[in-house]
């Protein structure tokens, strides 16, 4: 289970090239998107897509392979099986009597618990958040009375949206949102949920959000 960058490919580790090199076969959630880490590190390795979809389709020959050769799995960024593909794969290996192995790296969690600058010993992580207003508004509603910090993915598209919704049932909370993290256009934003959607208008990128848990 290979971590990659979520971002700047720098952030690759040694091992994690050593491995991706050594391996027969990287299975990939975006074969073209891996292809771009692969190509920097003049990694040949062949690849194959890998999804929750079409787990049933591939994990025959993955456990095929298993049997004389290593095979490393990777997301289009981060750590796989963290909210990602991965996890039906680790059962299906571990059953069949395989070992699995992480070779750690970037996380966009981990990354914004290091620059949040407030307690995060214990943590709620929602990761993506759900696409109907509804879902969402029900799923502040189940943390309102936690008091650790809330961590969430959420899409340009969608993040001024949620962030009204935050304020509607969490109130006016302090937050920190990593938008592009690690990327040229990385910003680190901190306040309130009421400024931040003063602030993002015109909101571009991925972003990764931590609100301050209930006071």
């Amino acid at each position: 289970m290979v971590a990659t960058p979520i971002g700047n490919l720098e952030d690759f580790s040694y091992r994690g090239v050593r491995i991706l090199s050594e391996v027969s076969l990287i299975l990939c959630e975006d074969t073209r998107k891996t292809s771009i880490l692969l190509n920097r590190y003049e990694i040949i390795t062949k690849t194959m897509s890998y999804l929750e979809w079409n787990h049933a389709k591939r994990i025959d020959r993955i456990l095929r392979e298993l049997e004389s050769n290593d095979v490393a799995i990777v997301s289009e960024a981060g750590t796989p099986a963290f909210h990602d593909p991965g996890s039906a794969l680790v059962e299906a290996v571990v059953h069949a009597g395989h070992i699995v192995t992480p070779v750690p790296g970037p996380n966009a969690v981990a990354s914004i618990v290091s620059v949040a600058g407030v307690p995060a010993d214990k943590f709620i992580f929602l990761g993506f958040l759900p696409r109907k207003k509804n879902e969402r508004r029900k799923m502040f509603a189940e943390v309102l009375e936690n008091r650790s910090p809330i961590i969430f993915y959420e899409s340009p598209h969608r993040i001024v949206d949620s962030l009204n919704i935050i304020q509607e049932i969490l109130g006016n909370r302090k937050l920190v949102i990593g938008r592009e993290m690690t990327k040229f256009y990385e910003e680190i934003y901190r306040g309130v949920v009421s400024d931040a959607i003063a602030h993002f208008t015109k909101p571009r990128g991925e972003f990764t959000v931590l609100i301050e848990g209930n006071k």
